[in-house]
C-alpha cells in the first residue's frame, strides 16, 4: 500500500510538473562561445528558465517569451555573430592609439562586417574573411592591387550565382578590389573561386548556358511527364554556345539602281586655210619660189560629253553578341507502361515505336528545333531499375490548416494526449481496485462484529442447556445468513470462511455444541 501511493504520487506529481512546464522553442542557433555566454548571462539576470544544446550552440527558451527576447537583445548588439564589427571603434581611446592600431582595427572591422554580411546568405552558416590591403611604396609607379580570400562553412552546396554574388558583395566593399582577386574556399578544403584574374565574361557564358539548359530541361520533363507521368521520364540537356563578339560591316552596290545626277557637253573645230604668202623656210629656198600651187584648206571637228550617275550602295553593320546558340543535344530516357495481368499482378510493357516518335516530336518543339545548326532529340524507352518517385505530401488543409498548427503544437498535444490516457489508465487499473478492496476489507470486521453478541446469546443458552460456562456461537439461521452474505460478498468470502475456521480452532467445544444444536432442529419445509 505504501509503495503503490508513493508510486501513484510521484507519477501524478511528473505528469503535473510536465504539464504546467511552458512550451520551449529556439531563441537562437549556430552560436558562438562568446555570444552564447553574454545571452546566458541575460537570460539569468531576468530570470528566465532556458535550455542548451549542442554544446551551447542552440539556446531554448519559453515559447511565448521568444519575440520579446529576440528584440531586447537585439537592443543590447547580442548576438554579435563571432566576430568583431566597427563597434571595436565604440569604446576605443583615440587620443592613445596609434595610426598603426588605427589601421589594424580598421581592418578588423571591415573583415568583420564582411563575415557577417556573406553569413545572411542562405546555405552558409559561417565564414571567416582576410583582407590584403597593401600600401603604395614610396617612389613607385604602381600599386600593388589588393586581394581577398574567404573561407565558409556552408549546408549543402552554393550555386554559381551565389558565389559570384559574394565575390561583388565584397569587391564592391573595398576600394580597388576587383571580384577576379577573391578566392573562396569551403571548409572541406574545395576551392569554389580561384583569386587569378580570370575573364569574367566566361563565368558569365558559363552561367547563361547552364540556366539555358536548367529551364530547357525542366520545360522537356513537365512536357513528357505529362505523357509518360510523373517521375518516369530522365532528361537531359547539352547545350552549344558561341562566346565570340563578332562586329561586320558590307558594302552592297546595285548596278541596276543607276541615277543621273549631271551632264557635260563639249564640241570643238578647227579650220586650216592655204600658206601662200607666209614667210616660211621653204619659200625662202632658191627654186621655190615660183611655185604658185594652190593648196586645199584643212578643217576638224571635236565633240566630247560626260555623264554623271549616283550607284545605290548599302552599308550594313551586324554585332552578333556572345552567347548565340550554335547546337542542342536533348536525350529523353522514359519508362515503360504498367499493367496488371490476371492474377493482379503489376506487368511491365515496352512502349511502341508510334508513341515515341510522338514524344519526340513534342521535345522538338518545346527546344525549336532547328536541322540546320546541328540539333539532335534521342527519345529511348528501357525499364527504370528504381520505383517511380513518390510525390511530395501536401501541407496540411481543413481545419489543421485553418488554425495553423505548427509540428511542435501537433506534438504537444499528442503528449498531452498520452499522458491523460496514462492517467485514467491508472486510475481505473490501479487506484479503483486498491479503493474496491480497501471497502471491503470494512465489510469483514462489521461482520464479525454481529457474530460476537450471537456468540454471548448462544453462550448464555449453552450454559442454560449444558451448563459448561462457555462461549457459543448463534442459532443455526443466524450463522446461515452470515455465511450467505459472505458467499454474495465475492472476494469477501474467502476471508470470512477463513474467520470462522479460527474461531472453531480456538472455541472447539462451542463449535461442537452448534454442531450438535444444528442436527437436533427439525428441517424446515
Amino acid at each position: 500500500m505504501v509503495a503503490v501511493t508513493a508510486a501513484l504520487i510521484g507519477f501524478f506529481a511528473f505528469v503535473i510538473m510536465r504539464v504546467t512546464t511552458p512550451q520551449m522553442t529556439t531563441l537562437f542557433t549556430d552560436l558562438s562561445t562568446e555570444d552564447s555566454s553574454g545571452i546566458i548571462k541575460e537570460l539569468e539576470r531576468q530570470a528566465i528558465p532556458f535550455e542548451l544544446r549542442n554544446e551551447g550552440a542552440v539556446i531554448m527558451v519559453p515559447k511565448d517569451k521568444v519575440t520579446r527576447l529576440r528584440m531586447k537583445l537585439a537592443e543590447g548588439g547580442m548576438p554579435k555573430g563571432g566576430g568583431v564589427g566597427y563597434e571595436i571603434f565604440d569604446k576605443s581611446d583615440a587620443l592613445g592609439t596609434t595610426s598603426f592600431v588605427q589601421n589594424i582595427n580598421h581592418l578588423r572591422a571591415l573583415e568583420g562586417e564582411l563575415a557577417r554580411t556573406i553569413r545572411a546568405i542562405d546555405r552558409v552558416q559561417a565564414a571567416r574573411v582576410h583582407l590584403v590591403l597593401p600600401e603604395r611604396p614610396l617612389f613607385a609607379r604602381e600599386t600593388p592591387e589588393p586581394s581577398a580570400s574567404i573561407v565558409v562553412r556552408v549546408r549543402g552546396a552554393l550555386e554559381p550565382q551565389q558565389i559570384r554574388a559574394i565575390r561583388h558583395v565584397v569587391a564592391s566593399a573595398v576600394n580597388g578590389l576587383k571580384p577576379q582577386r577573391v578566392s573562396i574556399v569551403d571548409e572541406a578544403g574545395q576551392l569554389l573561386a580561384d583569386g587569378a584574374a580570370t575573364d569574367a565574361e566566361s563565368a558569365v557564358g558559363d552561367e547563361r548556358r547552364t540556366a539555358f539548359e536548367k529551364r530547357t530541361q525542366k520545360q522537356v520533363e513537365e512536357i513528357v511527364s505529362s505523357v509518360v507521368g510523373a517521375g518516369r521520364a530522365r532528361v537531359k540537356v547539352a547545350a552549344d554556345f558561341d562566346y565570340n563578339k563578332i562586329t561586320q560591316t558590307s558594302d552592297k552596290f546595285d548596278p541596276e539602281g543607276r541615277v543621273l545626277r549631271s551632264t557635260q557637253t563639249r564640241e570643238e573645230s578647227s579650220l586650216t586655210a592655204d600658206n601662200s604668202g607666209q614667210v616660211t623656210v621653204n619659200n625662202e629656198l632658191p627654186g621655190n619660189q615660183g611655185d604658185s600651187a594652190v593648196r586645199a584648206k584643212d578643217q576638224s571637228k571635236k565633240s566630247e560629253e560626260t555623264n554623271n550617275y549616283e550607284i545605290s550602295r548599302t552599308t550594313k553593320t551586324e554585332v552578333t553578341e556572345a552567347g548565340r546558340v550554335n547546337r542542342i543535344s536533348v536525350a529523353v530516357l522514359v519508362d515503360g507502361a504498367y499493367s496488371k495481368n490476371e492474377k493482379g499482378e503489376m506487368v511491365y510493357q515496352d512502349r511502341n515505336k508510334e508513341q515515341l516518335d510522338r514524344i519526340a516530336a513534342l521535345v522538338r518543339s518545346a527546344i525549336g528545333f532547328d536541322q540546320k545548326r546541328g540539333d539532335q532529340v534521342e527519345v529511348v524507352n528501357l525499364r527504370f531499375a528504381e520505383p517511380p518517385a513518390v510525390a511530395p505530401l501536401n501541407e496540411p488543409t481543413g481545419f489543421l490548416g485553418m488554425l495553423q498548427f505548427t509540428k511542435d503544437d501537433v506534438m504537444y498535444v499528442i503528449e498531452l494526449g498520452v499522458m491523460m490516457l496514462l492517467g485514467l489508465v491508472v486510475l481505473f487499473m490501479v487506484i479503483r481496485p486498491l479503493v474496491k478492496r480497501i471497502l471491503a476489507s470494512e465489510v469483514i470486521p462489521a461482520l464479525t462484529g454481529q457474530a460476537v453478541p450471537a456468540l454471548a446469546d448462544g453462550s448464555a443458552q449453552a450454559d442454560g442447556a449444558g451448563g459448561s460456562g462457555q462461549v457459543m456461537l448463534p442459532g443455526g439461521s443466524a450463522a446461515a445468513t452470515a455465511i450467505d452474505v459472505a458467499q454474495i460478498q465475492g472476494q469477501v468470502h474467502a476471508q470470512a470462511v477463513h474467520r470462522v475456521g479460527e474461531l472453531a480452532e480456538r472455541n472447539p467445544n462451542e463449535t461442537a455444541a452448534i454442531v450438535r444444536q444444528w442436527l437436533s432442529e427439525p428441517a424446515e419445509t
